[in-house]
């Protein structure tokens, strides 16, 4: 009989709930000036990233978050050719733009220059040599600074950084002002994508008001979400714009977009998850409705988090 882990990883998502993972070692742990890194084998996940004690990848299923991140808004898109990604530290987003034929440039905006070192070490399978394709230009700044300074307009902005934690990086990319910003950096029918926190019955404040935070923005803002296992709940994602475009389309055509727009095999996303993602269970569309609070630079939306603790 094999013997049992010792090492335990235990993931507090509150004070009165928590995850527990086993871990094998731990392959890098650093403070950076922006964030304390962690990156661990697990027994059920595999190789696992952890920033200022939140999970933010696990090996075993992040290609349903990079997906779910990506391909709804891009399919949906009539062609997409500049991108700009504040965060995505890992490269697993960017792999999942550069799959793209039709893409010609990446920008990509991360405030930790150590995190990109880190994960092209230790992440090999999330950004699959991503960081070396020509058509990427890797900016190490604050990305509301970048977003601030820049002229260029982009068919698509992502912002996948970490959720807003006390004391985090990361608080000031999820306000009006911030969205405000963003809409003036997308060309004429360019699509922001925000990945939005947990949806689940427990615990969905940010992403409720995120949704309402876009929605005094921009006119068209569509919620979806989808299970991540590694995190053990639903996770939100909100694509917002200001000319939508036709977005009644068939399985048929976002399966034939699959096929001619994108090089590789997909894992995760094809037309019969794309309808899936957008119908949200009636709790949450009620949640949605009743949420008010708009997320300013005055009053940002903070979270805190109990963290992670490690033990034999």
């Amino acid at each position: 009989m094999e013997k049992a882990p010792v090492n335990w990883i235990d993931d507090y998502f509150n004070n009165y709930e928590l995850h527990k993972h086993a871990f094998k070692n731990v392959l890098c742990q650093v403070q950076t000036k922006v964030q304390k890194i962690i990156i661990i084998d697990t027994y059920n996940y595999g190789r696992c990233l952890i920033l200022d004690n939140e999970f933010q990848s696990a090996e075993a299923d992040e290609f349903i978050y990079h997906e779910a991140l990506i391909h709804p808004s891009f399919i949906l898109h009539p062609c997409i050719e500049r991108v700009l990604i504040i965060g995505g530290g890992e490269g697993a987003t960017l792999r999942e733009v550069l799959r793209y034929k039709s893409v010609k440039r990446v920008v990509m905006v991360d405030i930790d220059k150590e995190m990109i070192e880190c994960a092209k070490k230790f992440l090999p399978s999330f950004h699959t040599g991503s960081f070396d394709d020509t058509r990427l230009e890797l900016v190490i700044e604050d990305g509301r600074k970048y977003l601030e300074g820049t002229n260029e307009q982009f068919d698509a902005i992502i912002i996948d950084v970490n959720d807003p934690l006390e004391g985090g990086p990361s608080c000031m990319l999820f306000t009006i002002e911030l969205y405000r910003i963003v809409a003036e950096k997308l060309k004429n029918g360019g699509i922001l994508i925000v990945q939005s926190g947990a949806a689940s019955v427990a615990e969905n404040d940010v992403f409720t008001s995120i949704c309402n935070t876009l929605s005094n923005v921009f006119p068209h803002v569509f919620p979806y979400v989808t299970y991540i296992p590694s995190y053990a709940l639903q996770w939100g994602f909100v694509m917002a714009t200001c000319n939508p475009g036709n977005l009644d389309i068939t399985g048929e055509e976002i399966d034939d977009r699959i096929n001619s727009r994108i090089a590789g095999d997909l894992r995760f996303y094809d037309s019969i998850t794309h309808h899936a993602l957008f119908n949200l269970p009636k709790y949450l569309r009620a949640d949605i409705k009743r949420q008010t609070r708009i997320i300013s630079d005055k009053d940002p939306m903070t979270e805190h988090y109990p963290g992670i603790s490690t033990r034999k």
